[in-house]
């Protein structure tokens, strides 16, 4: 007989970062001190930290709704290019058929 995993009540994961991040903003604890307590890993936490920063304003780089832009972008990119390889095989296809 198979037992049934009991589900967690999963949290909304950006309100999970909010959490972490303003817990490593306080300054009464280390990032570092904070993913341990948490199991969670250094460099995750740090680079959520480092995002809240750029979106803030603090520090250089690409906010999140930049980098999201820039992700569907790429994804475009990309369908565009198929959609322009399979034109190109079309063409010399037809082009290559008896007249």
């Amino acid at each position: 007989m198979k037992k049934k995993k009991k589900k967690k009540k999963a949290r909304p994961r950006r309100s999970f970062k909010a959490e972490i991040v303003e817990l490593c903003g306080r300054g009464n604890r280390s990032v570092g001190q904070v993913a341990r307590d948490l199991e969670l890993t250094e460099t995750a936490v740090r680079s959520w930290v480092r995002q809240t920063e750029v979106d803030a304003g603090e520090r250089d780089g690409l906010t999140s709704s930049e980098r999201e832009e820039l992700a569907a972008l790429r994804r475009e990119n990309r369908r565009l290019r198929e959609d322009v390889g399979i034109l190109k095989r079309a063409t010399a296809f037809f082009a290559s058929m008896p007249k």
